[in-house]
């Protein structure tokens, strides 16, 4: 049994703003969404809280230690025609010590800072929601 296919995945997402409050978004290179801007995160395992989730995958990805400043939204993250289904708390978080850096290449194609007036059109549902959980922030 495949977690988000068979059953109901958990996962979390960290929206990371900086100084300019643009936001990180790494560019995704499999599926579910291959070829659009995600922001970081990924499964919770077994045994973890969502908060230490979120840490550990942020350091993973990005290769930053952040610290949780709220709760900002729950996504049901469902793509009926790849067969996925995740449940996703999504965090805004700071950046608390080191320079982001893009960890897994075979997974993210790029990463890049955006404007939050000037995202790409090609992001995907659990950042879509993101953004619109930060605007009613």
């Amino acid at each position: 049994m495949e977690k988000g296919r068979d059953y109901i995945g958990v996962g979390v997402g960290a929206v990371i703003l900086n100084e300019k409050r643009q936001m990180l978004l790494l560019l995704r290179e499999r599926s579910p969404e291959k070829g659009y801007w995600c922001i970081p995160g990924g499964k919770v395992e077994f045994g973890e809280t969502i908060e230490d989730a979120i840490k550990r995958e942020v350091k993973e990805e990005v290769n930053v230690d952040v610290e949780i400043i709220k709760l900002i939204g729950v996504t049901n993250h469902i793509v009926l025609k790849e067969e996925v289904h995740w449940v996703a708390p999504t965090f805004l978080t700071k950046i608390t010590q080191g320079k982001v850096k893009n960890m897994e290449p075979q997974k993210h194609k790029d990463m890049k800072w955006f404007s939050l007036n000037n995202m790409p059109s090609n992001i995907t549902i659990t950042t879509r929601k993101a953004l619109e959980y930060l605007y009613n922030y």
